[in-house]
Protein backbone atom coordinates (compact mmCIF):
# COMPACT_ATOMS: atom_id res chain seq x y z
CA UNK A 1 0.00 0.00 0.00
CA UNK A 2 0.89 3.38 -0.76
CA UNK A 3 1.59 5.99 2.17
CA UNK A 4 1.34 9.57 1.77
CA UNK A 5 2.11 12.40 4.78
CA UNK A 6 1.61 16.09 4.67
CA UNK A 7 0.30 18.83 6.43
CA UNK A 8 -2.75 21.21 5.42
CA UNK A 9 -4.86 23.37 6.18
CA UNK A 10 -9.18 22.42 7.73
CA UNK A 11 -11.28 24.41 5.41
CA UNK A 12 -14.87 24.43 6.01
CA UNK A 13 -17.36 23.72 2.28
CA UNK A 14 -19.55 26.47 2.05
CA UNK A 15 -22.05 24.73 0.88
CA UNK A 16 -25.05 22.57 2.78
CA UNK A 17 -23.85 19.94 5.79
CA UNK A 18 -20.89 22.20 6.99
CA UNK A 19 -18.43 19.36 5.88
CA UNK A 20 -14.41 20.02 6.95
CA UNK A 21 -11.91 19.00 4.03
CA UNK A 22 -7.79 19.36 3.47
CA UNK A 23 -6.90 19.78 0.10
CA UNK A 24 -4.00 17.11 -1.03
CA UNK A 25 -0.88 19.29 -1.89
CA UNK A 26 -0.21 18.43 -5.22
CA UNK A 27 2.56 16.73 -6.12
CA UNK A 28 0.65 13.96 -3.68
CA UNK A 29 -2.53 14.39 -6.11
CA UNK A 30 -0.61 13.48 -9.12
CA UNK A 31 1.15 10.88 -7.97
CA UNK A 32 -2.16 9.34 -6.50
CA UNK A 33 -3.87 9.45 -10.09
CA UNK A 34 -1.03 7.93 -11.29
CA UNK A 35 -1.63 4.33 -9.07
CA UNK A 36 -5.18 4.91 -9.25
CA UNK A 37 -6.93 1.83 -10.42
CA UNK A 38 -9.01 1.69 -13.38
CA UNK A 39 -12.57 1.16 -11.63
CA UNK A 40 -16.04 2.81 -11.65
CA UNK A 41 -16.33 4.25 -8.43
CA UNK A 42 -18.80 7.41 -7.51
CA UNK A 43 -17.61 10.42 -8.48
CA UNK A 44 -14.27 8.86 -9.89
CA UNK A 45 -13.23 9.00 -5.35
CA UNK A 46 -10.06 6.56 -4.14
CA UNK A 47 -10.48 4.44 -0.98
CA UNK A 48 -8.24 5.41 2.24
CA UNK A 49 -7.24 4.89 5.50
CA UNK A 50 -6.32 8.19 7.01
CA UNK A 51 -4.76 9.74 10.53
CA UNK A 52 -4.76 12.57 12.12
CA UNK A 53 -2.98 12.81 15.26
CA UNK A 54 -3.87 9.39 16.94
CA UNK A 55 -7.24 9.01 15.34
CA UNK A 56 -7.56 7.00 12.37
CA UNK A 57 -10.63 6.58 10.00
CA UNK A 58 -11.48 5.06 6.83
CA UNK A 59 -13.17 7.20 4.55
CA UNK A 60 -12.61 8.01 0.35
CA UNK A 61 -10.95 11.28 -1.21
CA UNK A 62 -12.80 13.17 -4.33
CA UNK A 63 -11.14 14.73 -7.33
CA UNK A 64 -11.64 18.23 -6.99
CA UNK A 65 -11.59 20.42 -10.62
CA UNK A 66 -10.78 23.62 -9.05
CA UNK A 67 -8.03 22.73 -7.19
CA UNK A 68 -6.75 20.27 -9.42
CA UNK A 69 -6.19 18.01 -6.21
CA UNK A 70 -8.20 15.52 -4.25
CA UNK A 71 -10.38 16.62 -0.84
CA UNK A 72 -10.19 14.28 2.22
CA UNK A 73 -13.33 14.90 4.38
CA UNK A 74 -12.43 15.17 8.02
CA UNK A 75 -14.93 14.09 9.86
CA UNK A 76 -16.56 16.16 13.06
CA UNK A 77 -15.80 12.60 15.44
CA UNK A 78 -12.20 13.10 14.16
CA UNK A 79 -12.17 16.99 14.73
CA UNK A 80 -13.83 16.20 18.23
CA UNK A 81 -11.30 13.80 19.15
CA UNK A 82 -8.16 15.23 17.87
CA UNK A 83 -9.16 19.48 19.24
CA UNK A 84 -8.99 20.88 15.92
CA UNK A 85 -10.59 23.49 13.92
CA UNK A 86 -11.70 25.46 10.58
CA UNK A 87 -8.89 27.17 9.29
CA UNK A 88 -6.44 25.22 11.29
CA UNK A 89 -3.12 22.91 9.97
CA UNK A 90 -3.07 19.57 10.41
CA UNK A 91 -0.68 16.70 9.72
CA UNK A 92 -2.18 13.70 7.49
CA UNK A 93 -1.09 10.79 7.26
CA UNK A 94 -2.90 8.93 4.09
CA UNK A 95 -2.81 5.18 2.55
CA UNK A 96 -4.36 3.88 -0.52
CA UNK A 97 -6.91 1.11 0.94
CA UNK A 98 -6.69 -1.02 -2.34
CA UNK A 99 -8.59 -4.44 -0.21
Amino acid sequence: MKEFEFDAELWLYPGKGGWDFVTLPKDIARQIKFLAEPKTRGWRSEPVIARAGNTEWTTSIFPDKASQSFLLPVKSGVRRKENLATGQSVRIELTLNRT
